[in-house]
Formats: C-alpha cells, sequence, structure tokens
C-alpha cells in the first residue's frame, strides 16, 4: 500500500509540475516542452528530490514516448518522407560521422582509451527525435519537410547506431552480440512494418470497428501500437520506430481522426508528461566539480557536432541554410536513446565511473537545448506575418 500511495502523490507532482512549468515556458516565449524537461530537474534528486526515476516511471514514459511518436507518425505525409528519403540519409549520417569522430577525439583527450573513446563518439551519434517531434508539432511545422526529413533521418541514424552498437559489443565487450544476428532481425522487422502498414494495420481496424465493445478501434490502435514497439525492440532498434510505422499506416486509413482524438485524450494528461519530467530525472550534480571541464567540453562538442553535420547533410542534398539550420537543430537532442546506450556502456564497461554522470548531464543538456534552437531557427522574419 506504501508503494502504491507513494506513486499516487509522485505522479501528481509529475503532471501539476509538468503542466505549470510548461505554460510558464510558454509564457517566456519557450516551446511547453523546455518547462515540461526543466520541471524533472526541479522535482527530481538534482534539485527538491520530491520524485526519482523509479520502474513505474520509467514505464509510463516509455508508453508516453510511444504514444507521441505514435501521433507523430499520424501527422507525417508518407509520401513527402519517400520523396526525402536521400536528404534523410545524408542528414543521418553527417549526424553520426561528425560525433562519432569528434567524441572519439575528445575521448582520447581525456586520457580514454581507444575503446573507451570509440563508446563515447558512439553515444554522442545517438538521436532522440521525441522532443524534436513535440516541438514541431507545438509550433504547428510537423508535416513541413523538415521535420519529415528529421524524422527519416532519425529512423537512419538509430538503425546505423544499432549496428555501430553491435560492432562495438562484439569487439570490445564480453558477451558481444553477433553482428549478423543484429542485421538479420533489423531485416526481418523491415518486412514485417512493410506488410503491416501495407495491409495488416488497415484491415486489423475495419476487422475490430465491427466489435460491440467500447472504443473498439482506438483500444486496437493501442494494442498495435504497443505490439509494433516491441517488434522494434526486439529487433534491436527502438521501439518509438515501430509505433512510428503503426501511425504512418493509421493515418493511411479512414480511423485517422478518430483514433489521433482518442490518443491524444489519452497520451497529454498523463503518459507525455511523465516522459519529458522522466529525462530530468536523471540529472545529479554528485562529483560535477571534478568533471566541470569535461561537462563543457563534451556538451559543446554535442550539438555543434549533430548541428553542423546533420546540417551539412541537409545543405548538401538541397536544402537552404535557414532549413538546413532548422534540421540540425532537430537532431541534436539525445533524449531517452542515449541515456539507455549510456547505460548499456556502463554495464559493460565501455563508459568510465567517473564519467558517467557527466555524460548523463550532457545527454539531458542536448535534449534541453533542442526545443529552444528550433523555437529559434523556426522563427519567421520581421513583417513576415504582415505580407500577402
Amino acid at each position: 500500500m506504501d508503494f502504491i500511495l507513494e506513486a499516487m502523490l509522485q505522479l501528481a507532482i509529475i503532471v501539476a509540475a509538468a503542466k505549470l512549468a510548461g505554460e510558464l515556458a510558454i509564457r517566456l516565449g519557450q516551446p511547453s516542452v523546455l518547462g515540461k524537461l526543466l520541471a524533472g530537474v526541479l522535482v527530481g534528486p538534482a534539485v527538491l528530490g520530491w520524485v526519482e526515476s523509479s520502474h513505474w516511471v520509467e514505464v509510463f514514459a516509455e508508453i508516453g514516448v510511444l504514444l507521441l511518436m505514435f501521433l507523430a507518425g499520424m501527422e507525417t505525409d508518407l509520401k513527402m518522407l519517400n520523396e526525402n528519403r536521400t536528404s534523410s540519409l545524408a542528414v543521418a549520417t553527417g549526424g553520426i560521422l561528425f560525433p562519432l569522430l569528434g567524441g572519439y577525439a575528445v575521448g582520447l583527450s581525456f586520457g580514454l582509451d581507444s575503446a573507451h573513446a570509440i563508446f563515447l563518439g558512439l553515444l554522442l551519434s545517438a538521436t532522440s527525435v521525441s522532443i524534436s517531434v513535440q516541438t514541431f508539432r507545438e509550433l504547428g511545422k510537423l508535416g513541413g519537410r523538415e521535420a519529415t526529413t528529421v524524422l527519416g533521418a532519425a529512423i537512419a541514424d538509430d538503425i546505423l547506431v544499432v549496428i555501430g552498437l553491435a560492432v562495438v559489443l562484439g569487439l570490445l565487450a564480453s558477451g558481444g552480440v553477433s553482428l549478423a544476428t543484429v542485421i538479420g532481425l533489423m531485416a526481418a522487422f523491415t518486412v514485417v512494418v512493410v506488410l503491416m502498414v501495407w495491409k495488416g494495420i488497415p484491415f486489423l481496424l475495419r476487422q475490430s470497428a465491427r466489435l460491440s465493445v467500447t472504443e473498439p478501434v482506438l483500444s486496437a490502435a493501442i494494442v498495435i501500437v504497443l505490439l509494433m514497439a516491441f517488434a522494434a525492440e526486439y529487433s534491436g532498434m527502438a521501439g518509438i520506430i515501430g509505433s512510428f510505422a503503426a501511425g504512418l499506416a493509421v493515418s493511411r486509413t479512414e480511423f485517422k481522426e478518430k483514433v489521433e482524438r482518442g490518443v491524444e485524450r489519452i497520451a497529454y494528461p498523463v503518459f507525455v508528461p511523465v516522459f519529458f519530467v522522466s529525462i530530468g530525472l536523471h540529472v545529479s550534480f554528485e562529483g560535477l566539480a571534478e568533471q566541470w571541464l569535461e561537462l563543457i567540453v563534451l556538451s559543446v562538442l554535442a550539438v555543434l557536432t549533430k548541428l553542423i553535420g546533420a546540417g551539412l547533410g541537409a545543405r548538401l542534398t538541397g536544402f537552404n541554410r535557414k532549413s538546413s539550420l532548422i534540421i540540425g537543430s532537430g537532431m541534436v537532442s539525445r533524449g531517452e536513446v542515449a541515456l539507455i546506450i549510456a547505460s548499456l556502456g556502463l554495464g559493460n564497461g565501455l563508459v568510465p565511473l567517473d564519467l558517467y554522470t557527466t555524460v548523463i548531464l550532457v545527454v539531458v543538456f542536448t535534449t534541453l537545448a533542442a526545443p529552444p534552437m528550433l523555437k529559434w531557427t523556426l522563427r519567421e522574419p520581421k513583417g513576415a506575418v504582415e505580407r500577402t
């Protein structure tokens, strides 16, 4: 009973803090997601200590990010996503190479051996698009070409980083993962995604509509999201790829608007706020006094290498300077993907214990930096509103 009461109180604190901080951020001219992320730092162990990361928080947060990416998939134009596949791949490639090489070089300068330096570069190469998705959505730009390219690039980024992670763990860590197994599972998952988006999910939704129970289509959609996310995780990729694919499939059906309204009513009151706040709960300032230089160097490196690498990929494939900056900014957030990789690296001895807190703070900093960067790059020139 104590656990249930504590969870109830913490959930109330999380939701209230997220909404109030989000409102404050809007009044200060920033996306509400920035306030929600900072709310996690405020109520978490770093400041007030009212809420700590726990199993139930992580479960709620995972459901929140899955539903967020499912909604993003429903709002994404599949045709535009396909048309921008070359740009997305170029953005992903630049957004991986620059952080990987930069992280490796800086890691060596910090005195790390080659194995630890390679893993540091790989960790900095990760991208979590969920924060950028919400920012694009709040600013009414989610359906634009830049946002679509960022979504496609994030998917390619995740695939390439997972393959790189398999190679690193296979070569450097005990009990490594077979690269052939990883590629085989990814290939199988890709086949499943194509079949489900093309025929499977539309068929399942039509069949569920025949049921007499309450909200059968919405319930079927939630089941599909969770199963697609499970399949993605099982294949070695992030669950958000599976939920995003499910959203793309639902967007091609006559149930799109009904499912979208229903999922929004489920996601935004509870699950999405928990996800945003959970990022801040990982912040701890313990031992920071001895690692402040590393924190500054890695934070600047993390932002600039993604911004320049991804932006260069966009520029080389036809985007103008402003759009390239938008795309580069959209790729800066490392979010939950890098947190998972950092934890995996710590468990396999590839992230030094004395550097782990610093790495976590860098991940959170890049996640906090993405919303205002996008807000600034997406701003309209003065007088643009008045033009007709």
